[in-house]
């Protein structure tokens, strides 16, 4: 078995990481992890004849050939190996964690420090235990900067994560009702994105905070942090200007104000861009140059993204919801003055034990706006909302409805769980 310092200088030949034999650029090096169904190590042979230069290994009975290294756990090689080669290159990394919006503060904070710097950020969703390992190994020496999501659903997986990142600053977007079934609780939500806080506590890192939080306020004491907030008291602060459709807002530093605009929905986009002009104006981003890349920036992967089709405007977010994040929808979308409107929405998910209460709440807040047609989808909405709404317990008979009961003229807000797949009637709108 090669040790880890052995292994190390094989990665720096082969920078290129991959841990799919189908896809194996020349040169890479494939990980054969354990899935829930597959084992890596059955493909490793594979991946070398696709290309790869080392394939790394962790069952004795596959290592039919030199170029497999045999370590004890694989995966646990590939995160030794992501700490190792982060310490190495030692520069700043910013962590970021949170119940809403993480991945579009990530490519906010992102797109603005781009603006001066040389940074590598977490593409896509890659912000678990193999997500987060992989961004680190793609930190070349020509990055002046990482900015890397951390993801978790269970209690301690931030503090796994940032042992491994070893951020120096931390964001904490939020904290919500969200992964209950792993949490059990708010409180052991707020527990698990505050360990992203206990770390840097330990190490001297700094935080950016939204100020006007008051649970991420009550588990920051002892921590540097730089501030944005909509109160003067906070270092940035902000308010929405517009947002028909687009948010647009006026920011203010050190008693300057400025005037921006984004390609993003929904006014409660206003706190990421906050924390990514906040992050900017610490790291000396000009004003100008943030303004320029808050405006640049445009969603994708049906997060707070608009569409104008044939025969309708839409709001589409159905990546991910929440009962925080479907409540904060649905009162941005019943304060634009558009009409007639259409909300489409999809079951919440892994809320646990309370997720027919959740989804009771979001009926009962639908009931008190004057939506022109409301249509639900998912086991759980049906459940609590059949009695009021049109349901639909799975996507294809929504799907279905919409084909042979067509909109028309509406401005239409999709909201839901990924798992839903809400996305799929997109082309029936």
């Amino acid at each position: 078995m090669k040790t880890l310092l052995e292994l190390y200088p094989l990665y720096l030949r082969h920078p290129v990481i991959t841990i799919d034999s189908r896809t194996c650029p020349p040169g890479s090096i494939f990980f054969a992890l354990k899935g829930a169904s597959q084992d890596g190590n059955r493909f490793a042979a594979q991946a070398l004849e696709n290309g790869c230069a080392y394939a790394v290994v962790d069952d004795p009975k596959v290592k039919t050939d030199d170029r497999m290294i045999l370590t004890a756990d694989a995966l646990q090689t590939l995160q030794q190996l992501a700490r190792l080669h982060r310490e190495t290159l030692g520069i700043p990394v910013i962590g970021i964690t949170g119940t809403n919006g993480k991945t579009t503060t990530k490519e906010l904070l992102a797109a603005v420090l781009s603006v001066r710097y040389n940074v590598s950020y977490t593409q896509g969703n890659l912000n678990n235990h193999i997500g987060v390992p992989l961004t680190l190994l793609r930190l070349t020496d020509r990055n002046e900067m990482a900015v890397v999501e951390m993801g978790a659903n269970h209690p301690g997986e931030i503090r796994e994560l940032a042992q491994m990142a070893r951020p120096d600053y931390g964001l904490v977007t939020n904290v919500g009702c969200a992964h209950l079934e792993g949490f059990g609780s708010l409180e052991g939500v707020i527990r698990t994105k505050g360990e992203l806080y206990d770390f840097l506590r330990e190490t001297g890192g700094k935080i950016f905070i939204h100020k006007d939080h008051p649970h991420l306020q009550a588990i920051a004491g002892g921590l540097e942090a730089i501030t944005y907030g909509a109160g003067d008291d906070a270092q940035v602060t902000g308010r929405v200007t517009d947002c028909r459709p687009f948010l647009r807002l006026e920011w203010s530093c050190k008693t300057v104000r400025y005037a921006a605009e984004t390609q993003l929905v929904g006014d409660y986009n206003l706190w990421n861009v906050l924390a990514a002009i906040a992050a900017g104006c610490y790291f000396d981003v000009p004003p100008a140059g943030i303004n320029a890349a808050l405006a640049a920036y445009k969603p994708a992967n049906h997060r707070s993204q608009w569409e104008k089709t044939s025969r309708n405007e839409l709001i589409i977010d159905t990546y991910n919801a929440n009962p925080d994040s479907m409540k904060a929808a649905l009162r941005n979308f019943a304060a634009l003055p558009d009409r007639p409107k259409a909300v489409i929405l999809g079951d919440m998910r892994e809320l646990g034990a309370q997720s027919l209460a959740f989804h009771e709440e979001v009926v009962e807040l639908l009931q008190s706006f004057a939506f022109d047609r409301v249509l639900l989808c998912g086991e759980h909405f049906t459940a609590a909302g059949s009695a009021r709404y049109p349901c639909f317990p799975e996507v294809k008979a929504l799907s279905d409805c919409l084909s042979g009961n067509r909109l028309e003229g509406y401005h239409i807000l999709l909201k839901g769980s990924h798992g839903v797949h809400l996305e799929k009637v997109i082309d029936r709108l």
